[in-house]
Order: C-alpha cells, then structure tokens, then sequence
C-alpha cells in the first residue's frame, strides 16, 4: 500500500486512486454521515462522500491491530460507517471495526465513526 500524505488533511491512495480525509469525524448516526461528507469542503474539493464497504475495507492493515490501518490516517479503534446498506437488514449499513478489521452490519440509528473519501483527480 502507497499512502501518500497531501498535507492539507487529506491522504492519497496511489494504488486505489482514492483520496481520503486524514481527520476521523465525531461519531453520528448513518444519515448524518451521508449528509455530511456530502457537505464536506477540505483541500479544496466538494465531492466528497462516504466510502463504500470496498472502499473502506482497502485501508484495512490486517498485519496492525488497535487501530487496523497505517498510522498515516490517525484512525481510532471505532466502528466506522460505510455507505453499503446491509443486504438482508434495509435499516443496516455495513461497517468496519478499525481496532482489527472486522466487518459487520448495524442499524443505521446507531451512532459510529466516519471518514470521508472521493476520487482522486
């Protein structure tokens, strides 16, 4: 994995061309998230949005724990929101436990972590 950091509050991702907010967003419940990585404006982009399960699961560093991802990103050992609904549950979102990696369903009123990505241009 290639991270590069932007120095302006925002990591690249060279091998998914993905750009990601380096800062973890207070914990709110799923439509807030939406909501708000749809309002986000940092570096000087506004397209950003809430990854999807893929998306979120590729910053996974299995070989860390506590949190499971490179130091570069500063992510704490929460729970965060992707934007894939959960299949069998319609008031369910998928989401990664960033203390190991683990990926799990949980209802969207629930209250969990977020980071915000877009694609880089």
């Amino acid at each position: 994995m290639a991270y590069i950091d932007n120095n302006d509050g925002t990591i690249t991702d060279t091998t998914t061309g993905l750009m990601w907010q380096q800062e973890t967003l207070s914990t709110m419940s799923y439509d807030n998230a939406i909501l708000t990585c749809s309002e986000l404006d940092l570096a000087g982009h506004k397209d950003w949005r809430l990854p999807t399960i893929k998306e979120l699961v590729s910053i996974v560093d299995y070989d860390r724990r506590n949190p499971a991802c490179d130091p570069i990103f500063g992510s704490v050992s929460y729970n965060y929101w992707s934007s894939t609904p959960g299949q069998y549950s319609p008031g369910g979102a998928w989401l990664v436990y960033f203390n190991y990696g683990h990926v799990d369903c949980y209802d969207r009123t629930h209250c969990y972590s977020v980071r915000a990505v877009r694609t880089a241009s």
